[in-house]
This record gives C-alpha cells, structure tokens and sequence, in this order.
C-alpha cells in the first residue's frame, strides 16, 4: 500500500510505500489492551514495603495483665490495633511485570500503525528539522501538518527539534528505537519521517 509523504519546504505531497502486514493489519483491540497492560504494570517499580507486627521492633512483654484492669486485653504494644504497630496486611516488595513474547508485541504495534493509518493520524514527512531550537519554528512547523499536538518520531534525535519542542504542551520528540505502543496511542497525532518509518517497518515485518 501507499501512503501520502509530505515534502518539507514546500507543500507538495508525494507517496511513499509501505508493507500492508504493517500498515494494513486488522484492529485487534484485546492484544492491544493486553499489550499496553502488561507494558504499563512494567513500569511499576514495586518496592513498597511495610512492616507486620513480627517485623516491628519492641512488644516483646505484655503491657498489663491479662485481667483486673478494665481495659481490653492486650498481649503487645505493636499489634496492628495500636500506633507504632505492625500492619495487618503489610506490601511487600514484587514484580509486576507480565509476560508478554515477542509475536504478541509486534502484532500489537502492527494493529496501532495500522489503525493510525486508517485514522489518518499518521503524517510521513521525508524530514522534520528546526535550524535553531526556537520553540516559535516548531509550532509553525506543526501548524503546516496541521499537528498542533503530536509525537514526532525521527530516524535519529535532532537536539534542535528536541529543545525546541520542550516547551511544548502535548508535543515529544523520540527516535524510531524509542517506539512503543503507549506513546502511540498517547497523542492526537503521530509525525514519523521516511527514514524512522523503514526502520520501524523492518523491524515489525
């Protein structure tokens, strides 16, 4: 299949062609969720940790008597009952990463692409660069591609377009390496130059 490639400069439009099993692929909305599920729990760090009542120290003798006093008995200062004390059901460090293998992975990244492209919210640019980092060159930019709002993937990272895109709210700069499914679907619109889009094209084929 082709789709439309806007040359920078100017505003003429072109075509550049892509492999339908990575632009072309069906909507599959269960491995997407299960993908961006499991990639999402794997950014958790997991290294919460609390203290139960054997792991807090001290409460090793009986406060008072179990009768005679007319309080409610008590066998330790640090039951979860009392301040300072241990917790009932204490967090414990633990991974919460999911498996996820390297088919499912693609097939999902293939499905996003695919439905970005039908959605005509992936623009292909033969290149996407700033002459100096002003904030100012970039909207502009953005405004001829009629992406205000966007995530600009390059083949490699241009530290003008970065710095320049800094300041901007809903606009990131990444190379085609840093591609994953929750940046996909995180913007209104996706910029990927010529080059990033062989790349990523290669790498899901």
């Amino acid at each position: 299949m082709e789709l439309t490639l806007h040359k920078s400069g100017n505003k003429s439009t072109g075509k550049v062609k892509v492999e339908d099993a990575v632009f072309a692929a069906g909507f599959n909305e269960p491995l997407i969720h299960q993908v961006l599920t499991a990639y999402l729990a794997a950014a958790r760090s997991g290294t919460v940790e609390q203290k139960t009542r054997a792991e807090v120290r001290g409460g090793g003798r009986k406060p008072w008597r179990q009768k005679g006093t007319g309080r409610a008995r008590a066998g330790t200062i640090r039951s979860p009952l009392w301040r300072g004390g241990g917790r009932t059901f204490a967090s414990k460090p633990r991974d919460y990463e999911q498996k996820v293998n390297r088919k499912m992975y693609r097939g999902a990244m293939r499905s996003i692409l695919s439905e970005l492209a039908r959605q005509e919210r992936l623009i292909i640019v033969d290149d996407i660069n700033v002459d100096s980092p002003k904030t100012k060159a970039l909207i502009e930019k953005l405004s001829s591609l009629s992406a205000p709002e966007a995530l600009i993937v390059t083949h490699e990272l241009n530290e003008n377009l970065y710095l320049a895109s800094r300041n901007i709210r809903k606009v990131d700069v990444i190379d085609h390496t840093e591609v994953d499914p929750y940046s996909l679907i995180g913007f209104e619109k996706v910029i990927m130059t010529e080059a990033a889009i062989k790349e990523i094209e290669a790498r899901l084929s």
